[in-house]
């Protein structure tokens, strides 16, 4: 079961069943996302990235997190899980979801995912809010989309342009050493801070020209595939469960969004 939202010659289809990711976005036909089961865009929920040997603080309590990229527990449960549509939200051009916080993530909460297309057909933001049913935890939230890096028309590959105050030093271990750096050349699988907000801009020369933006502090940006391009902003760095924890409390969730905006170059 999927969700389709339209507008002005744009296509966005919702895959909620599977993770609530964006499985398609279409612009005049063609397709901007990698496809696949993995791909498309997804949620990063309640973390992002990497969270050391699958383990994490609260506190004096030490939690388990399953390991599924060994040695480490990665991109959170929302990409996993079945999400349940908001009907009274559900527009020809908005939506929204919601996913509840259950075992093996030790804490009980509700993230809630909001869709949205402009009636103009000319940008798509996605909005995320991660609320307590109890206690204070420590969470993440932020996405993770696998732009297609050719479009497949005969045109160049994607160029990718911003401009990061510095870089997380990355480790043996794929992990942020806790060194700051100057942002260095690609391919990269590399987290950045942009303390302004994220601004990223990917260009299909002659074709399209699109704008990531968000006033989440950290990207992370993945080019090691030959298909595709991930430009991923997230609330805070790889690890940050254990190394910047932001913590959900009963009068203050987590919110984060993101917006791409467009612009047709043919």
């Amino acid at each position: 079961m999927s969700t389709q939202l339209s507008a002005d010659g744009v296509e966005v289809t919702v895959d909620q069943e599977n993770g609530c990711r964006i499985s398609s976005l279409r612009i005049d036909g063609t397709e901007l996302l990698r496809q696949g089961a993995h791909y498309g865009c997804f949620p990063m929920v309640p973390w992002c990235g990497r969270t050391a040997y699958g383990e994490f603080r609260d506190g004096a309590a030490v939690h388990t997190l399953p390991v599924n990229q060994p040695p480490h527990a990665i991109h959170g449960f929302g990409r996993d899980a079945a999400w349940r549509p908001a009907p009274a939200a559900l527009t020809a051009t908005e939506a929204a979801f919601t996913y509840d916080l259950a075992e093996p993530w030790p804490y009980p909460g509700r993230v809630t995912q909001t869709v949205s297309l402009d009636p103009g057909g000319s940008s798509l933001t996605l909005a995320m809010g991660v609320e307590t049913y109890g206690d204070s935890f420590p969470a993440q939230a932020g996405w993770h989309p696998w732009f297609l890096r050719n479009l497949g028309a005969g045109g160049e590959d994607v160029r990718l342009d911003f401009e990061p105050a510095w870089q997380e030093e990355r480790g043996p271990d794929h992990l942020p050493t806790g060194r700051r750096t100057d942002p260095q050349p690609g391919p990269w699988d590399d987290c950045f801070g942009m303390p302004y907000g994220v601004e990223a801009v990917l260009t299909w020369p002659g074709e399209l020209e699109l704008k990531v933006t968000s006033r989440a502090e950290w990207v992370v940006v993945y080019d090691e595939q030959p298909e595709a391009v991930c430009v991923e902003p997230q609330s805070g760095p790889p690890n940050g469960l254990n190394t910047l924890p932001r913590l959900v409390t009963p009068v203050d969730p987590l919110e984060v969004s993101m917006t791409w905006a467009w612009r047709r170059l043919s």
